[in-house]
């Protein structure tokens, strides 16, 4: 084997330069500021600088602030009107950026840490109606959900899986993040959770966005979060808890319809239920499946597992409303992107509020990266917008590339064969 070497100057990331152009044409500097205000005229970066850097290093593969300096300088530094800050700055801003969090005692007298950032909330929602991923006057599907993130921060608790974390709530519409409020590990997930959905119907409808129908797990069912949801969405969707009561009118049923639900074969039934001790009644599609251990269920006295699911939905039928349900699986795809590729399983800060700017910076950049990757997917033929990151940075980031100067224009000379020119 020989080796030769050059001296040429030629960096490995072209396609950043692609994706710093989109960020500047989208005039997301102009909006970023408008939403976060702006530092001194006498300092040498702005907010929008610091969430450049910040999307740029996961768009070369990075996955902390370090890495700016220690990998990725060289190379951002050749990028289209890029404007490079040290790992101390980045870091240093978030920190500039975060609210005070709050602390609510439960019943139980359990201290419960809240961190919500509303103005990083509403930038994003900005953001995602500036792409057009969300209209104005339109109406879309709702999931809430909340994430255990295991972490060993300085304030981070245990939480029900007994690890030490954060415990998100996050909203969510089709494959975008929509809202997002950072919670210790050891938060009940149903505490105060009809403040924060108020919150969210809240700013959606501030910016005439309505919520046609609501998804969300056990997790939301009280009587606080149901009146909140009904209020704000024309439906409904929740799994509902169990009671003995319940249990009874299950039994009940005689009458069960076989149906197969993504391979599975499954029995579904309505009934007619009044929860929480009140005076309204509501649909619950229960569905059950047979227990493969055969072990007999000690509340219904055989060997079916069962679920069920409160809607006011009285047009769905029930199998068409387990199956609408079943798809909030959705939100668990975007969980493992979050964590995975967007840095949300590589915390940076010792405290909650600090690593919920982070969280939300991040979250803006995959909704940037769905709206980047689908633009482009429709105009070169080696990309795909369901690319992940680490594919879609193999595929087009990962590309030689230096400017030429000439005439007083600089041209942007990529050492590839892929048609990087349909983009232009």
């Amino acid at each position: 084997m020989k080796i030769t070497t050059s001296l040429e100057n030629i960096n490995s990331f072209g396609g950043l330069n692609f994706i710093s152009s989109e960020f500047d044409q989208l005039e997301l500097p102009k909006l970023i500021t408008s939403s976060l205000g702006s530092r001194s005229l006498l300092t040498t970066y702005q907010y929008h600088d610091i969430i450049k850097n910040i999307w740029m290093i996961l768009f070369s593969g990075g996955d902390c602030a370090e890495d700016i300096q220690t990998n990725l300088k060289s190379e951002l530094s050749n990028v289209l009107n890029m404007k490079i800050c040290s790992a101390d700055t980045i870091l240093r801003l978030q920190k500039e950026l975060s609210l005070v969090k709050e602390i609510h005692l439960s019943k139980n007298n359990v201290e419960n840490q809240f961190s919500n950032h509303p103005f990083l909330n509403k930038l994003n929602l900005s953001i995602l109606l500036l792409t057009n991923q969300l209209e104005k006057g339109k109406s879309y599907d709702l999931d809430f959900d909340n994430q255990f993130i295991a972490c060993e921060k300085y304030d981070a608790k245990k939480g029900y899986k007994k690890l030490r974390g954060y415990f998100p709530g996050i909203a969510t519409i089709g494959k975008n993040i929509v809202y997002l409020e950072n919670r210790n590990g050891n938060c009940n997930v149903k505490f105060k959770q009809e403040e924060t959905l108020s919150n969210v119907y809240k700013m959606l409808q501030s910016n005439n966005i309505s919520v046609k129908r609501s998804r969300m797990d056990c997790g939301s069912f009280t009587k606080a979060v149901i009146d909140v949801v009904q209020e704000n969405s024309e439906l409904f969707y929740i799994r509902a808890q169990r009671c003995s009561e319940l249990n009874e009118t299950i039994k009940a049923v005689k009458k069960w319809k076989k149906v197969t639900i993504g391979f599975k074969e499954f029995e579904v039934a309505s009934v007619n239920y009044i929860p929480f001790n009140g005076n309204k009644t509501y649909r619950y599609v229960v569905s059950r499946e047979a227990n493969k251990n055969n072990q007999i269920d000690v509340f219904q006295g055989d060997n079916f597992i069962y679920r069920a699911i409160i809607t006011n939905d009285n047009e769905m039928s029930d199998q068409e409303v387990v199956c609408f349900y079943n798809q909030r699986g959705g939100s668990e795809k975007i969980f493992d992107e979050m964590n995975n590729d967007f840095g949300w399983g590589n915390l940076p800060f010792s405290f909650l509020e600090e690593n919920t700017v982070y969280m939300l910076i991040t979250a803006m950049c995959r909704n940037f990266y769905l709206y980047f990757i689908e633009k482009i997917a429709h105009k070169i033929p080696f990309i795909e917008k369901n690319f992940r990151l680490k594919k879609f940075i193999f595929r087009f980031v990962v590309v030689p590339f230096k400017w030429i100067k000439k005439g007083g224009q600089k041209t942007l000379k990529l050492f590839t064969d892929k048609p990087y020119q349909l983009l232009i």
